[in-house]
């Protein structure tokens, strides 16, 4: 699973003409399950993403995740991280996961996020959005939970 994380100072997700989810401060998350992720890759993502220190502490140093800063997150299901570039001009998203796949891990990754008593906003799967927000820093970073095939032992 791949996943991009930017600190806010707020967010917001529409669909249509509906406000579907919204944060003050904290983080937004944009998501996407690859061809071949599990629920255990979620979940390990998930808690990475929570217990991540790029929150300011008294001294402005990064040393706080979301969690210990008490914040929230919003969520947004975003396939588009899993474009590949190298060839021609047009992105291919053949490495995506299927959209009922993607759709079980997305809410899987929520569920782990707020079983750590995270408060969770989200978007709406598979919708068209529009996201809107405040960058805090700007605070920007990919993370990324690999194959269990493709980890360093």
């Amino acid at each position: 699973m791949r996943a991009v994380i930017q600190r806010v100072t707020r967010a917001s997700v529409t669909v249509g003409d509906e406000v579907v989810g919204r944060i003050d401060a904290g983080m937004l998350v944009l998501v996407c399950a690859m061809q071949g992720d599990t629920e255990a890759q979620a979940q390990r993502l998930a808690e990475r993403i929570a217990r991540f220190r790029f929150f300011p502490d008294d001294a402005g140093r990064m040393n706080l995740s979301v969690l210990d800063a008490g914040l929230s997150a919003l969520v947004v299901s975003q396939f588009t991280l899993s474009a590949d570039g190298r060839k021609g001009r047009r992105p291919s998203f053949d490495r995506a996961a299927e959209p009922g796949q993607a759709e079980v891990l997305y809410e899987h990754f929520v569920g782990a996020l707020r079983d750590l008593s995270l408060p969770v906003e989200t978007g709406r799967f598979a919708a068209m959005m529009a996201v809107e927000l405040v960058n805090d820093g700007p605070v920007t970073f990919h993370l990324e939970e690999p194959h269990p095939a493709s980890n360093p032992t």
